[in-house]
């Protein structure tokens, strides 16, 4: 099977609001218009409600109420305000395929931003807004493959369930696995090329073929998540991480580990986005 099947199904495929293209270019552009953004964002009333819901929550604590995207800049800062739209933006786009639970993918894409973030931390070339968003992305591709092709998906699911991973079964059913996906619909979406190449190596490290920083990053987070998810214990963790992965990116594994038991309970208040 040839990945093209997924995107010749046009009338399923995801689309985002322009302004939430025009952040992610952001994070390459060092003299982005702020005001200018902010007044693009203020324009879809549905994102801003969103976006606004979730400022004034209290995970984020703003010193006082956020009536607009300009006090949303000025309280939180932009990288806040950006992830806040990102996030709105890209859990709107995608309809929810028949039997699935759509509030858990989410939920678990943000633990994996969060983790990311914390992972950016401990290696120097990492920027941490950028590493969570990759995160956060890093199944968009599986979750297209499961809206056009459910027959097959099953398949998968089934596998999955008996422990086998599952990008080597994606490749194994369909020729292809989720990051390929991912990383083709981040290309349509205008997305910066770190962050494309970042969701399409994200699973590099198992076969043996290059990997980024932010792949590495994301491999890792989704290594922590998966092993809080089994309620590993502190000390299977650090035994069991990927050091090779993390040599690879630069990260500082053993001042990561003085912190790992942290990794357990991050919150990124997003999932408030899933409410109602």
């Amino acid at each position: 099977m040839n990945i093209s099947i997924i995107f010749e199904q046009t009338q399923q495929l995801p689309h985002i609001p322009q302004v939430v293209q025009e952040l992610m270019q952001s994070f390459q552009d060092e003299d982005i218009d702020v005001d200018k953004i902010s007044e693009k964002v203020a324009m879809d009333q549905a994102l801003t409600a969103k976006v606004l819901r979730l400022a004034n929550s209290a995970h984020y604590g703003a010193a006082r109420s956020v009536s607009n995207t300009s006090d949303a800049i000025v309280l939180l800062g932009f990288n806040t305000l950006r992830t806040l739209v990102l996030a709105s933006g890209v859990t709107s786009s995608f309809k929810a395929p028949e039997g699935f639970d759509m509030n858990s993918f989410w939920k678990q894409s943000f633990a994996i931003g969060a983790l990311s973030k914390w992972i950016a931390k401990y290696v120097p070339s990492a920027e941490a807004e950028t590493a969570f968003t990759c995160g956060m992305l890093n199944s968009i591709g599986s979750l297209l493959i499961r809206v056009v092709l459910p027959e097959e998906v099953s398949r998968i699911d089934a596998s999955e369930d008996l422990g086998g991973k599952r990008h080597s079964l994606e490749r194994a059913e369909l020729g292809f696995d989720g990051a390929k996906v991912g990383s083709e619909l981040a290309k349509r979406w205008k997305f910066p090329e770190e962050m494309v190449e970042a969701i399409n190596d994200q699973n590099n490290a198992d076969f043996d073929q290059e990997y980024g920083t932010y792949a590495g990053i994301i491999y890792i987070a989704r290594y922590l998540h998966n092993a809080h998810k089994e309620d590993w214990d502190e000390e299977r963790i650090i035994a069991e991480f990927p050091t090779a992965v993390a040599k690879s990116i630069g990260m500082d594994a053993d001042k990561a580990y003085q912190d790992v038991a942290s990794t357990s309970d991050l919150e990124t208040g997003l999932d408030a986005l899933l409410d109602g």
